[in-house]
């Protein structure tokens, strides 16, 4: 009996001597780091397929439009410093082709408005106001022209993204029914670059919804300025008759 526990005994060091060079080789072993595959932007927009091209487009459409409306809105809203001040003292003192020189000379809508103002005087105030007041529309027009590309490019650049991503998740599941098999790699690598045109049309879409906004601002900046110097054109006609 003794000689069987000594053999049990016996047996289970030699196993447990096993065991711990087992787990000695295993932390001494050099972990493997796995492989991260460099993920580059020009890579995954030709993988994002043919979508990309209108959503490029779209893009290069949105930066043209923006800078275009940016700088002829800018230029309205500079004008010339003191401009209905020196038009009230020609007025005042008779001086209305001097008045109509400086319009005409001052490249901005209250300029043009001013000038349609003066060619209409001798008539009513009701009259010259109303001219005014249509020049000032055209005026308006003219700072929201192209605006409502921008417009359009928020609302379609998001949806043609998604037309990619969904033709890419239709042709990774027509390739697992052909193929009869399902891998997870295979799905994962397909479909993560399938979603670069969704990412890419939010972000043109996000771009267009934000450049149209902030052009809008400036415009309705430019349009407080016009109707308040309307105003005191009127005032000024108003003011050698009292």
């Amino acid at each position: 009996m003794t000689g069987f526990i000594l053999q049990i005994t016996q047996t289970a060091a030699t196993v447990g001597d096993t065991m711990t060079k087992a787990v000695n080789q295993v932390v001494n072993q050099p972990v493997v780091q796995p492989k991260e595959e460099a993920i580059s932007i020009m890579n995954l927009v030709i993988k994002g397929g043919w979508i990309m091209i209108p959503i490029l487009i779209l893009s290069l459409l949105t930066v043209f439009v923006f800078i275009e409306r940016y700088i002829a809105i800018k230029r309205a809203s500079r004008g010339e410093k003191n401009f209905m001040d020196k038009i009230r003292d020609f007025i005042v003192n008779d001086r209305l082709d001097s008045a109509l020189s400086l319009c005409k000379s001052t490249i901005s809508p209250i300029a043009r408005m001013t000038e349609k103002g003066l060619s209409r005087l001798g008539r009513p105030l009701n009259e010259i106001g109303e001219s005014i007041e249509i020049v000032g529309k055209f005026e308006v027009y003219k700072l929201e022209k192209n605006l409502a590309i921008l417009a359009i490019i928020a609302g379609i650049a998001p949806m043609f993204g998604f037309i990619g991503t969904i033709i890419g998740v239709i042709k990774i599941f027509h390739d697992i029914s052909i193929a009869g098999d399902v891998s997870i790699s295979s799905v994962s690598s397909g479909l993560y670059t399938k979603m670069v045109s969704s990412a890419s049309g939010l972000i043109v879409g996000i771009v267009a919804f934000i450049c149209y906004h902030w052009l809008n601002i400036m415009i309705e900046k430019i349009v407080q300025k016009m109707e308040y110097n309307a105003m005191n054109f009127i005032d000024f006609l108003q003011e050698p008759t009292k």
